[in-house]
């Protein structure tokens, strides 16, 4: 097993000074399933100011005695006593061994130590609750009496939902019933963990059947009551799934293209407001105006999961925009209009909610020209236009250095300076162009009037240089 020099250092120092030192939790789950760890953390039978005065310079984080060194966290043995809120110990007592520590742990998978015996990371396993076996046999398992691991955090249901959608698992029977059981305890829970959990589920490759599972198991309807508005609530003929359906179908995609958080919440939520807007049942249902329906859905849901605003603004316009138009020969006015409305630089991420509307769908239609045109002319607008604006000197420091008045004059000498420029584009200096501008002084207006129209074929040949290269980027024609 490979075990950082760092981690291994810790629990040396930690042996040298008499106590016992372990690996437990996460870390040691993914080193038995041959998964390297992400996170480190080491039990000890050390008291805190013990384990600091070890490591000087690590700190003390928490009220349960936790010790940061570089990152790895370094915790006694303890035992929790009364969860009166369902979320924090009454009282946390320090635990004499391994066995105690690991007995008020949330399932058995996470239930293991390893004690490291040499530099050659031999180790020794600290099974007492069979967690081995749980891992063989790909099952999640509260340790000891289920109801008791979630009354003392209600939030372990969630924690148990996101385990067997990461690991694509089984939830034990006894455990899945306790959460059946006791699913509303969850509201003892702050938005704010379950908002943290709720995305952990959420950036699994699985996430549609995490979500599935909350559904199943009870929890959903405590998160995000608005999706199981449309469990079966049917569409019409532009799709073949009913709502929640095409929802987590959506989401499945997103997921399997390894789309961003944003991207994965819209394709979750990109029609939740249907149910609501429907008029009709059959082929011909109708949903109008559901974009904007679930746009105002959408951001009360993240509202009340205290998700910060910057992320609600992102994932409602999302949601807001998904159903754009566009064929080849739409007007480019139209399209610039979204990309002013969504922003050019989340365009990419809109159009991968597009996607996965029409993945999930169940009906996609193979559109491959029509999505690179609408990436040409997305880039097409979006690009700043080659303007006098681009240059370090404007009309007023013309008149100001020639001493004339505004008139045609200065609009021909800038855009001789635009030609000059483009050429050399490190010549667009304040003190190069003044220069520039003081050796047309005595040019006749039609010799300006000609320098001017040479320079704005010069620019329109750019300009279509440019064009043929986007249209390239993107084949099309």
């Amino acid at each position: 097993m490979e075990i950082p020099k760092k981690v291994k250092f810790i629990v040396d120092e930690l042996k040298k000074k008499g106590f016992h030192a372990y690996l437990v939790g996460g870390c040691v789950r993914d080193l038995l399933r041959g998964v390297t760890p992400e996170d480190w953390d080491v039990a000890t039978d050390a008291r805190p100011e013990e384990i600091q005065k070890i490591f000087p310079k690590s700190f003390c984080e928490n009220k349960f005695g936790t010790v940061t060194l570089s990152g790895i966290e370094i915790t006694p043995f303890r035992i929790e006593e009364k969860y009166t809120d369902k979320r924090h110990p009454d009282e946390v007592k320090w635990a004499k061994t391994i066995e105690e520590d690991l007995s008020r742990r949330d399932f058995t998978i996470n239930a293991i130590a390893l004690e490291v015996k040499s530099q050659k990371s031999k180790v020794k396993i600290i099974d007492p609750l069979s967690g081995q076996k749980d891992l063989a046999d790909k099952i999640i398992r509260a340790v000891g009496k289920p109801e008791d691991r979630f009354f003392e955090d209600a939030l372990r249901m969630m924690r148990a939902v996101r385990f067997a959608a990461a690991l694509g698992w089984e939830i034990e029977s006894k455990t899945a019933e306790a959460i059946k059981k006791n699913s509303h305890w969850l509201q003892a829970i702050s938005k704010e963990r379950i908002r943290d959990e709720f995305l952990k589920i959420i950036m699994t490759g699985r996430a549609a059947e995490g979500i599935e599972l909350l559904r199943e198991i009870g929890l959903l309807k405590y998160i995000i009551p608005e999706l199981e508005e449309g469990y079966k609530i049917s569409q019409n003929k532009h799709h073949i799934y009913e709502c929640y359906k095409h929802a987590l179908l959506s989401l499945r995609y997103a997921a399997k293209q390894n789309f961003n958080q944003y991207v994965r919440l819209a394709a979750l939520f990109h029609d939740i407001g249907k149910p609501r807007a429907k008029r009709g049942e059959g082929a011909n249902a109708t949903f109008y105006n559901h974009e904007a329906v679930g746009a105002k859905m959408t951001a009360q849901i993240l509202n009340r999961l205290r998700f910060p605003r910057k992320d609600i603004e992102k994932i409602v316009k999302f949601v807001r925009y998904h159903l754009f138009y566009y064929n080849v020969g739409v007007t480019e006015s139209s399209v610039r209009r979204l990309v002013r409305n969504v922003g050019p630089e989340s365009m990419e991420e809109l159009l991968q909610v597009r996607m996965a509307d029409r993945i999930g769908s169940g009906c996609p239609k193979a559109e491959p020209y029509k999505l690179r045109h609408l990436k040409y002319i997305i880039e097409r607008v979006s690009r700043d236009p080659i303007s006098t604006k681009m240059l370090e000197i404007n009309g007023d420091d013309v008149m100001r250095i020639l001493k004339i008045k505004p008139g045609l004059k200065i609009g021909w000498i800038l855009d001789v300076l635009l030609g000059y420029v483009l050429n050399d584009p490190k010549k667009n200096k304040k003190d190069l162009l003044e220069k520039e501008v003081k050796k047309m002084e005595n040019l006749s207006d039609e010799e300006l009037k000609i320098k001017s129209q040479e320079a704005k074929k010069d620019r329109e040949k750019i300009e279509t240089k440019k064009d043929e290269m986007t249209k390239r980027k993107y084949w099309v024609t």
